[in-house]
């Protein structure tokens, strides 16, 4: 049986050929032919939509090619309703200045961890595109510790997190370095969730301070020694009987809060306990001794 149509199958093509754009709207499509000049989009309107290479990103080293294929959505602003030649000239790049900085703050507020390749040297840092945004990174957030900044940079990708949004200045700022000391101390922590409590380390005294000693148990992990752990005579400050770069034996008490508890006092003590002599036990004889003053006088009998 013939299925008659009707009006409602022809809603969506009704309602696209009494839509009106207009020069200034960001309106999105779906891309259905790319090549290196441009990229033309289903607008589900009675013209495609064509945006020129050119006008895709503000990120020079965008690769047409590799970053736009049929089926993607992309957003753009019109920038003539008709470009002579029957379509809708449009820019991705100027949706992209209204639209970016949004998302950018977005990314910032939920400390979101992006990918980035680095495209430029600069002085102090490297840039990196996002967005579409150009976006700096300054040597310091780069890595944990200093690095020098030179062309080896080019081409890296990084994990960063967006740090700073300014759009009044088209300011963007990202940063490796907020991703990487996590992720260290994490694996700082991971490492003293394996340590043992009674477990006995040799060590090297990295710091004093009034309170106790930081020594150094190796693989980046630093334990305290409170004052009172340090010997079992009383002292007034660690210096009197450490130094920095002394190695110490210790004995891990606890690991609480992802913390290291250490004890020199313990491995004293214990040493006291071993080398103390056995104790003399007092002999007492279950018998009567023979020559007591009751023995002298118990065969006597008195008139």
């Amino acid at each position: 049986m013939e299925t008659k149509e009707t009006m409602e199958d022809y809603k969506e093509e009704l309602e696209a050929s009494f839509r009106k754009i207009n020069v200034g709207d960001i309106i999105s499509g779906t891309v259905i032919d790319v090549n290196e000049e441009e990229v033309t989009l289903d607008l589900k309107y009675y013209a495609p939509g064509v945006i020129k290479a050119a006008d895709l990103s503000s990120d020079p080293n965008y690769k047409i090619m590799e970053e736009v294929k049929p089926g993607d959505v992309i957003k753009a602003t019109v920038v003539r309703t008709d470009d002579g030649a029957g379509n809708i000239q449009l820019s991705g790049k100027e949706a992209n200045e209204v639209l970016a900085w949004d998302k950018l703050k977005e990314y910032q507020e939920q400390e979101t961890e992006l990918s980035v390749k680095i495209t430029g040297i600069v002085p102090s840092g490297v840039v990196a595109y996002l967005e579409g945004i150009r976006g700096f990174i300054p040597a310091s957030q780069l890595a944990l510790s200093y690095v020098e900044v030179d062309d080896s940079w080019l081409g890296k990708e990084l994990e960063v997190r967006v740090i700073t949004v300014e759009e009044s200045k088209k300011k963007l700022v990202m940063s490796a370095k907020v991703i990487l000391k996590e992720k260290a101390a994490q694996e700082h922590d991971r490492k003293i969730s394996m340590l043992v409590p009674g477990t006995v380390l040799e060590g090297v005294v990295e710091s004093l301070m009034p309170y106790g000693a930081f020594v150094d148990i190796g693989d980046g992990i630093s334990g305290l020694v409170h004052i009172s752990q340090i010997s079992t005579k009383r002292i007034g400050k660690p210096s009197e009987v450490l130094s920095v770069g002394q190695k110490v034996k210790v004995k891990i008490l606890n690991t609480n809060d992802h913390k290291v508890s250490l004890s020199m006092r313990a491995l004293e003590e214990e040493m006291v306990d071993t080398d103390r002599p056995g104790e003399v036990k007092e002999y007492i004889s279950k018998e009567k001794a023979s020559t007591s003053l009751g023995d002298l006088l118990a065969g006597i009998k008195l008139n």
